[in-house]
């Protein structure tokens, strides 16, 4: 179950000393952070900043706010626990917030921290339940509202002003009945539950696999993303009925960071097949049926047909369903004019139907001569099949340190695993004792392919009994 927790908000202003952060030119000069609790100020907090760079007479001008004034103010780092004490487990509130809360997060950045907040913007909360002023900027807006700044460009004086406005919004609701069904709490509450915190401040900003569980650790979701932290914004900010029942039962993430896009996809089909999760609708079928397979007749003719699936057997392409192997060759048909009595769909008559309707340029009919649709055919085996039988992708590493590697053996996906960037790869055993061998399922094979047309950036290694680069 969801626990929904109270909000409490962090009404925050500052000054800085140019309108964009750049470490060494411009930075926070002064901040002010008012906790207020929906029905008043239980906190407060200001002080000036030093920012460890010049301040021009323009900004001094603005503020009032000199260099003299913060030669011996903290620096940001000697208040950063303080701030986030301020606004632990708060939603960020400002007027035009985006500029508060970049610079307050880039500050952090620079200390190796990532600062995360859920934010509020009380000039939109303003546009939508106050509309048709002609400006927004908060003096104006004040003014036009009766609410007395004390300290314009102050971070302190800014701060209690737009604290008056949130209040003056808050009571909106309850003054005015036409607002009730505005969604206001969504509007201007925001509540933010404790597992959607609790999960992104799991999640890194890495690429890798995720795995969401249920209050019994079930696996109910598995993706996969270059950005797990992202992804997961992702599943909370839609409205998918789907992804409402999925957070419903959510109550906690695990995840592997895997440094390569390629080992992510990998990964990611086969845990799904593995466990099964009720809420993923891809990949979670495991038995294999009808796959593509190519052969040569008496004739020097390439043929195509559909045949049962054996793991033993190289087959060009494969499925969990008939229809869905059907409907692949079809498009093969369609796309190369391949000759349905050459693909095994049709009897042995002597002209097939798509020569009728002129889609079979009369191989069946010897109109056409083999070398020619030999060709075709050939061309789509070349765009379904790997160009050695036996090589190696090397890729991303979950540090800068290490490279992944990925095993195709015997024209198959073998499994994965990592070496030190330093690490000298001599022959295809030195693979087999680093590779993690997983499981072979036909379409990680098509996941490889797929993914090698992308032209990401990797390298091959073509095995044989020695290695060599490619």
């Amino acid at each position: 179950m969801i626990h929904i927790f109270t909000p409490v908000f962090a009404i925050i202003d500052i000054e800085t000393c140019s309108g964009k952060f750049v470490y060494g030119h411009g930075r926070i000069t002064e901040i002010c952070i008012i906790k207020h609790d929906g029905l008043g100020v239980i906190d407060k907090f200001t002080t000036l900043i030093n920012p460890e760079c010049h301040i021009s007479q323009y900004f001094s001008s603005l503020t009032g706010i000199t260099n003299e004034m913060v030669a011996d103010a903290p620096k940001f780092h000697e208040v950063a626990k303080k701030i986030l004490e301020m606004t632990e487990d708060c939603i960020f509130v400002a007027h035009n917030v985006g500029f508060d809360y970049g610079f307050i997060k880039e500050e952090f950045n620079s200390l190796g921290y990532k600062y995360r907040k859920d934010t509020l913007c009380t000039v939109r909360l303003s546009r939508k339940l106050i509309p048709n002023r002609i400006s927004y900027s908060l003096g104006h807006l004040c003014a036009s509202l009766g609410i007395e700044i004390e300290g314009r460009h102050r971070a302190e004086g800014d701060a209690v002003a737009t604290a008056q406005l949130f209040d003056l919004l808050l009571r909106l609701k309850a003054d005015h009945p036409q607002y009730k069904n505005m969604g206001v709490e969504d509007i201007m509450v925001r509540r933010v539950d404790k597992i959607k915190e609790y999960i992104l401040k799991k999640l890194p900003e890495e690429c890798g696999v995720y795995y969401f569980l249920n209050k019994d650790k079930e696996i109910i979701y598995i993706g996969k993303s270059t950005n797990m932290y992202s992804r997961a914004i992702g599943h909370f900010n839609t409205k998918e009925g789907k992804h409402k029942k999925l957070l419903f039962e959510l109550m906690n993430v695990d995840f592997v960071v895997t440094g390569s896009e390629l080992v992510a996809l990998l990964l990611e089909a086969e845990e799904i097949k593995k466990h099964k999760p009720k809420f993923n609708r891809m990949r979670k079928a495991d038995l294999f049926t009808h796959s593509i397979g190519s052969f040569t007749d008496e004739n020097g003719i390439i043929n195509f047909k559909i045949v049962e699936y054996e793991e033993s057997e190289n087959s060009l392409f494969a499925a969990v369903t008939y229809s869905t192997v059907r409907e692949k060759l079809d498009r093969w048909v369609d796309e190369y004019q391949l000759c349905l009595r050459y693909c095994g769909l049709t009897g042995e008559e002597s002209i097939c139907f798509n020569h009728q309707i002129k889609k079979c340029n009369g191989i069946c009919n010897g109109e056409e001569e083999i070398e020619i649709y030999n060709k075709r055919a050939k061309e789509i085996i070349k765009n379904v099949t790997y160009s050695d039988s036996n090589f190696l992708i090397l890729d991303r590493g979950r540090s800068n340190e290490e490279r992944s590697l990925i095993l195709i053996e015997d024209s198959k996906y073998k499994g994965y695993g990592y070496i030190d960037s330093s690490h000298q790869i001599t022959s295809i055993n030195d693979c087999r004792d680093i590779i993690k061998q997983s499981h072979y399922y036909p379409d990680s094979d098509e996941l490889v392919k797929s993914w090698m047309k992308t032209g990401k950036h990797y390298k091959t290694y073509k095995l044989t009994s020695s290695t060599s680069s490619s």
